[in-house]
């Protein structure tokens, strides 16, 4: 392999370089943008073999001080008459890899707005989600979305699309904007548009089909991914793997820990919240989870209520303390010690989001107090029980195909090789008890914190804990300072 390799770099060095044509011109050759290779195959140090390899490539470039262009590009969708809110054209950024048959489309997150008051001070305030009218003409991919083999192990040379959210409805609506309505709903015929736009560049012949997404773009995957492979049959694409991989959209309908009116996004109860835009969205939800819900298609918003429902395999990414179910619950850390049953709470919410999800076969969720994780810089520095999340991904696909060489149901998840865990959840009971969550920095000062300092800051007593605990405190407070 190293010998193709070498082959291959050496021959887009030639390519680069200037030749002569007729008339003693000087005229440059056609360069390739890329050599994009599958490599997933490859076991053992592939991190430090890619980085080898993509060092060897860039020193026998002529162009080598210019920065390839791996950035995704803006293009709106064919069918004009699918919109953002405000009736701008939708559209979607892609950086295609020639000679590659995986896609990943991403779908971007940011709230919601559930009726005219709530959206119109969202478009005072959010206007980028909700039009299109100042969208950049490229965006930089990270975490899952970079072209660089030492961020993204597994899936930095697939053909990679970013769908912005514009339209306010956790991707599900359906509904145009007219005389009657100011704004236009049209998150679920966005997505079936993007991917029809997609087939005519190389999407026909995809092996697999990722439709990931975090927040309410994570959400929108659980909505979303059965449509997905049910249009793709429809059009005469069956064979395309179809799966769906959910971040930080795996929400509670649980009891606030203090009940506020519904007046605005943030302090509204999720159920509330849902249950009013459902209708105002003229959402479209999973069929087998309207017929089990039907009458009460809102429960269909609700990780663990769908996921059961679902024919295409997801994998569940989600924070044990979500920031977002905090502030939705009406928990505010904003540098004031907590009360106990402030306290209480949150360790009960990572509780119920465990029971929630002890039944779903591919997940990872950290005991770490963030939102969001698949796009960030950070994302392979996060482990739960010492797997990395791209390792749990991989060790996902490779479970998946296992499947599909035995013909067996592609959404069925067979026990994946040794060494390879799938069902990955941290079992310790508070907020950054994992070592390698995100970095925690005071709210007021922006200084970073240490675990003891963050739980300090929270009203976390020691002596109390370790008495509940059976344990000394000195010992606990060891424990805590090497994040164990």
């Amino acid at each position: 392999m190293i010998r193709i390799l070498l082959v291959l770099v050496l021959f887009g060095s030639v390519q680069g370089r200037r030749v002569r044509g007729q008339g003693g011109q000087t005229q440059r050759a056609e360069t390739p943008e890329s050599f994009p290779l599958d490599f997933t195959a490859v076991e053992g140090n592939m991190d430090s073999f890619m980085t080898q390899v993509k060092s060897l490539a860039q020193s026998l470039y002529p162009c080598s001080s210019q920065r390839l262009d791996q950035d995704m590009k803006l293009q709106f969708l064919v069918n004009s008459s699918v919109t953002c809110n405000d009736g701008t054209p939708a559209g979607y950024y892609i950086k295609e890899s020639r000679g590659s048959r995986r896609w990943l489309i991403f779908l971007e997150g940011g709230w919601y707005c559930f009726s005219k008051h709530t959206c119109d001070s969202r478009y005072e305030t959010m206007r980028r989600l909700m039009s299109s009218s100042k969208w950049p003409m490229t965006r930089t991919g990270t975490g899952i979305l970079s072209p660089q083999p030492e961020e993204n192990p597994h899936w930095w040379n697939a053909n990679r699309v970013f769908v912005p959210y514009c339209s306010s409805d956790v991707w599900s609506g359906s509904t145009t904007k007219t005389d009657q309505n100011d704004y236009a709903f049209m998150g679920s015929l966005i997505i079936q548009e993007v991917i029809k736009d997609l087939l005519a560049i190389g999407l026909d012949s995809a092996k697999v089909l990722l439709l990931a997404g975090s927040s309410a773009g994570g959400t929108g995957v659980l909505l979303n991914v059965d449509h997905v492979a049910e249009l793709l049959k429809d059009l005469g694409h069956g064979s395309v793997q179809v799966r769906g991989l959910a971040d930080s959209g795996w929400f509670l309908d649980n009891k606030q820990y203090r009940n506020t009116d519904c007046i605005d996004t943030v302090n509204c109860a999720p159920t509330d919240a849902i249950q009013r835009g459902i209708r105002y969205w003229a959402s479209v939800v999973p069929e087998h989870c309207r017929r089990v819900f039907e009458g009460e298609e809102w429960n269909c918003f609700f990780g663990y209520k769908v996921h059961p429902t679902l024919k295409s395999p997801v994998f569940v990414v989600q924070w044990l303390f979500d920031e977002a179910q905090l502030t939705v619950d009406n928990i505010h850390l904003t540098g004031q010690t907590l009360q106990e049953g402030k306290w209480r709470y949150i360790q009960n919410l990572g509780n119920e989001l465990r029971n929630t999800m002890k039944n779903v076969p591919a997940m990872f969720a950290p005991a770490c107090l963030s939102h969001e994780i698949i796009t960030r810089s950070y994302w392979m520095d996060v482990h739960v029980k010492g797997t990395s999340l791209p390792r749990a991904l991989q060790c996902w696909d490779r479970s998946l195909q296992n499947s599909l060489r035995n013909h067996s149901n592609s959404s069925s998840v067979r026990a994946p090789p040794r060494g390879c865990p799938l069902h990955l959840i941290d079992s310790c009971p508070w907020p950054h008890c994992n070592p390698t969550c995100p970095t925690i920095r005071d709210q007021l000062t922006g200084q970073e914190m240490s675990v003891i300092q963050f739980l300090t800051h929270l009203g976390f007593d020691v002596q109390r804990m370790a008495q509940q605990q059976g344990m000394d405190p000195n010992k606990l407070l060891s424990m805590l300072s090497n994040g164990t």
